[in-house]
């Protein structure tokens, strides 16, 4: 017999004594929680006539949207990119670690692999909504192996490939599935990239550019066929040079279509970017802004010798390298840090810095109505932070996943 029971019988939670982000502002408000979701206190008071069930003292403490980490190789041990036949359990050890740092959905990121790793991790993988397991997870970022050779980075040399005369289906013959895949990065000036950066935007993916050599006009076709994103901006690419400036250049483009935003990803992490590099970005091109951890299977680990995907990585200090060589690969810093640091760099207001963290992401994804935000109706996924942004307790789906202190 079906139930009478209605939205309305559902218990709901009021935060209260905070300052909530909305409308890019702190502001002094309750949130209000029913069935996951974020709910509209006008209609529950005057049109439901109902009150909470439950009430949190947050001690006027922040409350913003849960972060989103669109490019996350791994951590505590885990490698994405590692050939295994329990992908899920490394997927989870991950997305229950991630909780603490204030991350309540991420994209785990393949970075240049051989085919057979794509064929036997990808289909292990699938979009899946957070909780008291761990983070959720939004799709795979397919980071390579159609990049410059020139530009890989920590990117092993004999797994890249090219489109040639096949074009997409070449794509897929590597890939073997583009099912539960969000983000494909690879190098515009590629021949026959404008061919599948329009079939992928067509399939509802994310193209992002990165590991390239790509001048400024090739940059901006790719963004004309359907390209929105950058790949940890200037880190594997061209340096920004006045008569060409590259991919960089994206950010100050008159040819980005009428309507168009393209987000760029940036490794705040004192390490991969230089301050005024990080000032300089935002003050050109604030609302585009995406902090990413580009995080490696040492986040969470002590020094010594990791792998991100085929090559051996060496940890020193907070320092990252392809074992043998100067080459940074990946970064091991936590949220807090790259948060705290991109916010004292750039001189950015709070509100900015912890948008960069959450909206932004989820614009790049599409999912901005209901990630990344505190709009009525959205998903209730959010994190509970003191001034110094140190994250205090996360939550997904209005139900605490992680707490450091008692909050009630």
């Amino acid at each position: 017999m079906p139930s009478n029971k209605s939205v309305s019988d559902a218990p709901i939670t009021q935060f209260r004594n905070c300052r909530i982000l909305r409308d890019h502002k702190l502001q002094w408000e309750d949130l209000w929680v029913r069935q996951g979701k974020i709910l509209d206190p006008e209609k529950l008071f005057f049109d439901e006539k109902g009150a909470a069930d439950a009430q949190v003292d947050c001690r006027g403490r922040i409350i913003a949207p849960g972060f989103i980490d669109t490019q996350i190789n791994g951590g505590f041990g885990v490698d994405f990119s590692q050939e295994t036949d329990d992908v899920r359990a490394g997927l989870s050890l991950v997305a229950g670690n991630i909780l603490s740092h204030g991350v309540t959905s991420f994209c785990p990121t393949l970075v240049t692999s051989p085919a057979s790793v794509y064929h036997k991790v990808l289909p292990q993988i699938s979009v899946m909504d957070g909780g008291p397991h761990g983070a959720g997870v939004l799709g795979v970022h397919l980071e390579g192996p159609y990049i410059s050779a020139e530009k890989k980075g920590a990117h092993p040399e004999h797994c890249l490939r090219s489109f040639s005369e096949k074009g997409f289906s070449e794509l897929l013959d590597t890939y073997g599935t583009l099912e539960g895949v969000s983000i494909v990065t690879l190098a515009p000036e590629m021949g026959r990239s404008q061919e599948v950066i329009t079939e992928l935007v067509r399939r509802g993916i994310c193209v992002s550019l990165g590991h390239s050599v790509a001048n400024l006009s090739q940059a901006e076709d790719a963004v004309s066929c359907g390209a929105s994103f950058i790949t940890h901006l200037f880190n594997a690419m061209l340096p920004f040079h006045h008569r060409d400036p590259g991919i960089v250049g994206l950010l100050t483009s008159d040819r980005i279509p009428a309507g168009r935003t393209v987000y760029y990803g940036m490794i705040a992490d004192g390490i991969h970017t230089n301050p005024a590099a990080l000032r300089i970005a935002h003050r050109a091109h604030p609302n585009g802004l995406v902090l990413v951890t580009d995080a490696i299977t040492a986040m969470g680990l002590g020094p010594g010798r990791h792998t991100l995907g085929q090559q051996e990585i060496l940890i020193d200090g907070y320092n990252a390298y392809v074992a043998g060589t100067c080459t940074l690969a990946g970064s091991i810093a936590s949220w807090r840090r790259r948060v705290k640091h991109f916010h004292e760099a750039t001189g950015c207001t709070v509100e900015e810095a912890l948008e960069a963290a959450s909206l932004h992401p989820a614009k790049v994804l599409g999912l901005q109505h209901r990630k990344g935000t505190l709009d009525f109706g959205a998903d209730a996924d959010f994190v509970l932070l003191d001034d110094n942004l140190d994250v205090k307790a996360t939550y997904i789906a209005g139900q605490a996943v992680w707490n450091s202190l008692a909050v009630s």
